[in-house]
């Protein structure tokens, strides 16, 4: 920190200090570290009393004219004499020609040093006070000063717009986008037109889910939704996810750090990644793991959440599946009633009253639209709800499997744990034994600080994962339920719009059914 913009900073100073006429102005701050205790603040005082030890040494010869003067004042004091010349406060001086400076210096060199203390340190301090308080504090006191160093601390961010989305048929669609940083990581600070397929950046959130066992990374969107492909709300609905995706990831602290993200955003052709990371376990082994009960928790918001975000992610497979029955369901039926109105409009043909023919002819017209209207609301039914529903079920999904990973963390640890145990209890046999070997004792030792080390390694990434998780946890809750209650209103002001753009259809064939004949086609 430079201490130089400080206005009390003793080797700058602004205006008058105190220390500048002092004979102590020394001002040997220590340069502890930003960690450690600060000094007392008595500490000056006895780096004056260390100052004042070879002044001393220097006054011997002095030493002595002083008591024996100390001395004729107390016999005189004792005889009566009460003379204000000879007042035990005031010393001897030199002779009146020296001047006023000489009697300073005589007095100066003839005091003790408790006396030079007390006139040259606490009165002028008090004197200057009121002139600049506290101007001879240390500068670790001033906590305006370490304040404003926190707050001058940069913040690194990474930002990523989309774009554009290019799409060719029903090939990986390329999605381009810009990106502006901070982190010193990367070779500049903005990139513009970066171009990456859906399936690099699927890539990418398989090596963050792998490499990041202390975040929570969201699931990747869909490359096409059910609005179909090539269609203006299939294009805006995969963008606009894509970008909650990458702001998402962007944000987070410990993913905008990962080392692929500079990887995939600098790479010239394409991208793979760099770093290969695995799950710590796959296939059976990881099946007979989730078996067994969970290992002791002391972390009950987390041992809690992975039960609740397993029936999470049951429920909304569940039910985004019955939803998707309910989309065939609802297509099937605009299919039908779109075949039952072609039959109707054929009835006019062979039909000789004249308004039962009109009618029959408006009628199929009707139920034509009403169908193609009940398979575009299948379509919006698969789109705001079933699509949400799938996602946020294999978001869930990837939940379920980080707190797993967690689990089999804090197994590690308490294998770890009791292998340094049973190292130390062998070291501990080795020592008692009788006949030793340097080979052994080696060996025992190192197996221990391995074992230490390792145990500790794992103590250190526990606690990391766990403190990180509990932050992560929170804000996956409180970002499903706002997507979930997003997509349920989109949901239901669609239907209630489908429901009433059908009924509006079917009300305009009220005047052709009226007008069969005079009896209101009755």
């Amino acid at each position: 920190m430079d201490y130089s913009s400080l206005p009390s900073d003793p080797d700058h100073p602004v205006g008058s200090s105190p220390w500048q006429t002092s004979p102590q102005a020394t001002n040997h701050f220590s340069t502890s570290e930003p960690g450690s205790a600060p000094s007392s603040p008595l500490a000056k005082h006895s780096a004056a009393a260390i100052d004042e030890s070879p002044r001393q040494s220097e006054d011997e010869p002095n030493q002595g004219g002083f008591d024996r003067q100390q001395q004729r004042v107390e016999d005189r004091s004792s005889a009566g004499d009460t003379s204000p010349q000879d007042a035990p406060g005031r010393q001897q001086g030199p002779p009146l020609n020296g001047g006023d400076n000489q009697g300073r210096e005589y007095q100066q060199q003839n005091q003790s040093p408790q006396q030079s203390r007390q006139q040259q340190g606490f009165p002028y301090q008090q004197q200057q006070q009121p002139q600049q308080p506290r101007s001879a504090v240390p500068s670790r006191y001033h906590t305006g000063a370490r304040q404003n160093q926190r707050h001058n601390l940069p913040q690194y961010k990474l930002q990523a717009k989309i774009t554009s989305l290019e799409r060719t048929g029903r090939k990986d669609p390329v999605l381009r986008f810009d990106v502006h940083t901070n982190l010193p990581r990367f070779r500049t600070t903005q990139f513009r037109d970066v171009g990456r397929t859906h399936s690099e950046f699927a890539k990418l959130a398989d090596h963050l889910i792998s490499a990041n066992p202390e975040a929570f990374v969201p699931a990747l969107p869909p490359p096409l939704t059910a609005a179909g492909v090539g269609t203006a709300e299939d294009e805006a609905r995969v963008k606009a996810s894509m970008q909650r995706w990458l702001n998402y990831v962007c944000g987070n602290d410990v993913l905008m750090r990962d080392e692929e993200m500079v990887f995939f955003v600098e790479s010239d052709s394409g991208y793979s990644p760099v770093i290969r990371m695995k799950q710590p376990a796959t296939g059976v082994r990881r099946k007979v793991i989730k078996q067994f009960a969970p290992p002791p928790d002391d972390t009950p918001e987390l041992h809690d959440a992975r039960p609740i975000v397993k029936q999470f992610y049951l429920g909304t497979m569940d039910t985004g599946q019955k939803v998707d029955r309910l989309v065939k369901c609802r297509r099937s039926l605009g299919l039908a009633e779109s075949d039952l109105g072609v039959k109707f409009t054929q009835l006019h043909v062979q039909e000789t009253h004249p308004g039962l023919a009109a009618a029959y002819r408006k009628l199929g017209k009707i139920i034509q639209t009403t169908g193609d209207y009940h398979a575009a609301q299948g379509t919006a039914e698969a789109t705001t709800l079933g699509d949400p529903l799938v996602y946020h079920s294999s978001d869930a999904f990837i939940v379920k499997e980080t707190l797993t990973n967690r689990h089999i963390l804090l197994r590690d640890l308490i294998a770890a744990q009791q292998a340094t145990r049973s190292k130390l209890s062998a070291a501990d046999r080795l020592k008692a034994s009788s006949s030793v070997r340097r080979e052994k004792v080696d060996e025992a030792i190192s197996a221990l600080d391995e074992a230490r080390s390792h145990e500790t390694y794992l103590g250190n990434k526990t606690q990391r994962v766990t403190s990180n998780l509990l932050v992560e946890k929170r804000r996956w809750f409180a970002r499903t339920a706002a997507d979930l209650t997003t997509a349920v209103r989109e949901y239901v002001t669609r239907e209630i719009e489908a429901e009433r753009r059908t009924l509006a259809t079917l009300e305009s064939v009220r005047g052709d059914v009226r007008a069969i004949d005079a009896s209101g086609g009755l």
